[in-house]
């Protein structure tokens, strides 16, 4: 899972990867969060990723599917969503359009 995250991830322009409380995390020009892998993080019974959104995707994902998606906590009252990873249905396809989204989203911030 983690792999494939990170192969989204590094395939976005000028993103790296560092720790970040404990997990591995995606920066814009090595500021910005594009990404937050979640092993579990806090004892959640998930592995996911937690992304910014834009305003309202996050409510309509989670309402849409409260299987898969999630509030986040400390971030998602900034908008972020979480996203199961360590579901055998995940659609990675529609990950890395989020991925994709939330690095436009940092990248176009000034």
């Amino acid at each position: 899972m983690l792999d494939r995250v990170r192969e989204i991830c590094l395939a976005l322009p000028e993103v790296n990867e560092r720790p970040s409380h404990g997990e591995p995390c995606w920066f814009y020009k090595n500021k910005r969060v594009v990404c937050m892998f979640d092993d579990h993080h806090h004892g959640a019974e998930r592995t996911a990723v937690w992304v910014p959104a834009p305003p309202g995707v996050a409510a309509g994902l989670v309402s849409g599917d409260e299987n898969r998606f999630f509030i986040p906590p400390y971030v998602g009252v900034k908008g972020w969503v979480g996203v199961r990873v360590d579901l055998p249905d995940t659609d990675w396809d529609e990950l890395a359009g989020l991925i994709g989204q939330a690095w436009e989203m940092v990248s176009s911030k000034r």
